[in-house]
């Protein structure tokens, strides 16, 4: 535990840099193609995508699953590593090899995700069950709501034969909104008598969070660089939910946080204190009179905020652990509050 406590101190450390929760959208990308995103530094990607075919077998069904798991840690300067890993892939077939394995890493070069402009990735790959180098470039272009994608793949032993290949990739994301995008692509083996793989998906952000949910129909059951380029005997559906982790989130397993207070005016007697624990504001509301204070305390494991929706009172900005906002009110009125990264946390302070 000593050798490895200095390396996760030291990525808590770069993470603390990184402002708020920045996690993939798949409102920027359609169901078989990574994009060029990356996590920011600091940050756990992690995707689980689940598809599954329905087949009819003795007057009865039978449901055969597809699931892959994919996680990347962002590094910092655009760059991220990641693994996919399907266990239930039918890529290689001879010998039958069902886990699929991939490891990678990926170099973004300009715009980042959601920003106007062209955006390009290089991904070196190696698949465990293929035993192959593999690897990717891929382009997207983002015009308001639409985004453009592009891929160009290669790989040493395609399918766990001898012999190299390439395949080729497109898509297109429509938002229809800030909440709701529509999503589909096409990728193709070249030189191998192959259908093409296809997706076709709904996407949705979850509100009030930073995960997003897809909805789709595909024709290949993995998404790793081969997987993706090669279609199922049938058309198999499922969904994608995105989850980012940041690592700093668990910086009290390893150091204790030290008390601090911020004030939104001159330091003065509280005349109200609403502790935060458990995802909520201990206390739904509070009376005072004016000129006094309110003190809110986050004694939970997680940062909150203090987020007021009408003029007035400043608010705290992130919160963290053990950390104390004082505010004070100097007008009578309502002042209803939030937290910004959990708004169903909810208060209301009334001063007279």
């Amino acid at each position: 535990m000593r050798l490895f406590r200095p390396c996760i101190l030291a990525a808590l450390a770069v993470n603390a840099v990184v402002p708020g929760l920045a996690g993939q959208s798949l409102l920027f990308r359609s169901p078989n193609l990574s994009g060029t995103w990356v996590p920011p530094a600091g940050v756990l990607q992690f995707n689980f995508l689940h598809r599954f075919y329905v087949a009819s077998s003795a007057g009865s069904n039978k449901v055969t699953n597809f699931p892959t798991f994919t996680f990347a840690l962002g590094l910092g300067h655009d760059l991220t590593v990641g693994t996919h890993f399907a266990t239930n892939s039918f890529l290689v077939a001879t010998p039958y090899r069902p886990n699929e394995f991939e490891l990678y890493a990926r170099y973004r070069f300009g715009a980042g995700e959601g920003t106007n402009g062209l955006a390009l990735a290089v991904t070196p790959a190696y698949n465990t069950a293929a035993r192959s180098l593999d690897g990717e470039v891929s382009l997207d272009y983002t015009a308001g709501r639409i985004t453009v994608s592009a891929a160009g793949r290669g790989m040493q032993k395609a399918l766990g034969g001898p012999d190299g290949k390439a395949a080729i990739a497109g898509g297109v994301s429509l938002r229809l909104n800030d909440y709701i995008s529509l999503g589909g692509d096409v990728g193709k083996l070249l030189g191998i008598d192959t259908a093409a793989a296809w997706s076709a998906g709904l996407n949705f952000v979850i509100p009030g969070s930073p995960h997003t949910f897809s909805l789709h129909a595909s024709k290949s059951t993995s998404n790793t660089i081969q997987g993706a380029s090669v279609a199922s005997s049938n058309v198999i559906y499922g969904f994608e939910f995105t989850i980012p982790i940041r690592l700093s989130r668990f910086a009290p397993w390893f150091q204790k946080k030290k008390a601090y207070t911020v004030t939104n005016g001159p330091m003065m007697n509280s005349a109200a204190t609403v502790p935060m624990k458990s995802m909520q504001f201990q206390r739904d509301s509070v009376e005072i009179k004016a000129g006094q204070s309110v003190t809110f305390v986050n004694n939970d494991y997680v940062d909150h905020t203090v987020t007021f929706e009408q003029p007035g009172p400043t608010s705290s900005g992130m919160l963290r652990t053990n950390g104390t906002f004082v505010a004070r009110f100097d007008s009578p009125g309502v002042y209803r509050y939030h937290c910004t990264p959990h708004p169903n946390m909810r208060g209301v302070v009334i001063v007279k």
